[in-house]
């Protein structure tokens, strides 16, 4: 159950797919605005960034999105951890984070592969901070690990079995895999998760992904969390 008089959209990995997410928002504004009003929170589970075509453009839409009562709230995935990782403490993760997607974030500010293919992560971070605004740096930072939404937790990756909720560690928020996708364990709340591919949403007891891999297959997937309901919406 959602908390009662507020509503939440959940929005999985969009991954650098602009037009996707400009499809999907505007599908989130017609249902709000076909809905009494309440107080609403759109949530992206992370992984804003990378490997799609137009990061930048992504997130000049969440960072100009604005509707009356909306507030919206960026969980921070693995992607996001390791570029401002890499820009704010170790310049030697770049290096890795951009042959797992982060050329594409660049591309989408101007700065080809071929200016960074084979440099160090000090150089990287140089010609990166060369091209991407700091209020962009700065959205990317200000993030969050975890929204509590009644009866859900929404988070990046998924949470660790071994640990009650809050004990969680950042780590496992952002990358947990396999301990967490095949536990049947009620975690003491839904678990509401991206960072995984599926081919569809996998609605499970104890868990809802909502990664449906839009920067390869095209399709990007939010839910609405809302009293008892439960309602999808893609984009394509």
């Amino acid at each position: 159950m959602g908390p009662p008089g507020k509503r939440c959209y959940a929005i999985g990995d969009v991954h650098g797919c602009a037009r996707q997410l400009e499809d999907l928002l505007t599908q989130i504004r017609n249902d709000i605005a076909r809905r009494p009003r309440k107080k609403t929170a759109i949530v992206s589970l992370g992984d804003l960034i990378d490997r799609g075509p137009d990061s930048r453009g992504v997130i000049e839409q969440f960072m100009t999105f604005a509707m009356p009562d909306i507030s919206t709230h960026v969980i921070a995935g693995n992607h996001e951890e390791m570029l401002i990782t890499g820009l704010t403490d170790d310049p030697s993760v770049l290096p890795n984070w951009l042959r797992h997607g982060g050329y594409a974030f660049c591309e989408s500010y101007g700065l080809s592969a071929e200016d960074l293919m084979g440099v160090d992560g000090d150089t990287a971070r140089t010609r990166i901070l060369g091209v991407v605004p700091e209020a962009h740096l700065n959205f990317l930072a200000d993030t969050v690990e975890r929204v509590r939404f009644g009866d859900y937790l929404l988070v990046h990756a998924g949470v660790n079995p071994a640990r009650p909720l809050n004990d969680q560690k950042s780590a496992d928020l952002r990358w947990i895999r396999d301990d967490f996708l095949n536990s049947d364990k009620d975690f003491g709340a839904v678990i509401v998760h991206g960072h995984t591919v599926f081919e569809d949403v996998e609605h499970k007891h104890n868990r809802i992904s909502l990664d449906t891999g839009a920067y390869r297959t095209g399709k990007l997937t939010a839910i609405r969390l809302e009293d008892d309901e439960q309602e999808l919406f893609a984009a394509c």
